[in-house]
């Protein structure tokens, strides 16, 4: 930073801008700089909202609010199964065999979220590739 602070930009529209864009940043800028662990890009997050934002415009055709809803809410499941790193066909499964209705209790629910361990060790990508290996 002491290098930018003596730098002189001149009559350059475009650098001194963005000279002063980092200078009034600096408390910001510090810990990407400080800290090797903190990423410079937001690529990740970028590209799991990326089906969301593109669905929205096919959201605009939903019929109803429920149905927008209930897109919604598959959406999420999806994403949180790939978060989870599930295997999506054998959750959407389980999930279907379960068949979650509003009068579970909190406990029922929380068993068929992906963080739970009986969703995980039933419906993890691991347990795919072991099948495929005993299967060769």
């Amino acid at each position: 930073m002491a290098w930018l602070r003596q730098v002189n930009p001149g009559s350059n529209g475009k650098l001194k801008k963005a000279i002063t864009y980092i200078q009034n940043r600096e408390d910001f800028l510090m810990p990407y700089l400080e800290d090797g662990r903190c990423s410079l890009s937001n690529n990740l997050s970028e590209n799991s909202i990326r089906p969301v934002t593109v669905g929205r415009k096919n959201w605009l055709f939903s019929d109803t609010p429920e149905g927008a809803s209930a897109n919604a809410v598959y959406l999420t499941i999806v994403e949180m199964a790939k978060t989870y790193e599930l295997n999506l066909y054998e959750y959407l499964k389980y999930l279907l065999e379960q068949r979650p209705i509003k009068d579970m209790s909190d406990d029922e629910l929380v068993g068929l979220a992906p963080w739970s361990e009986e969703v995980r060790k039933k419906c993890s990508k691991k347990n795919e590739q072991i099948v495929s290996v005993q299967e060769s």
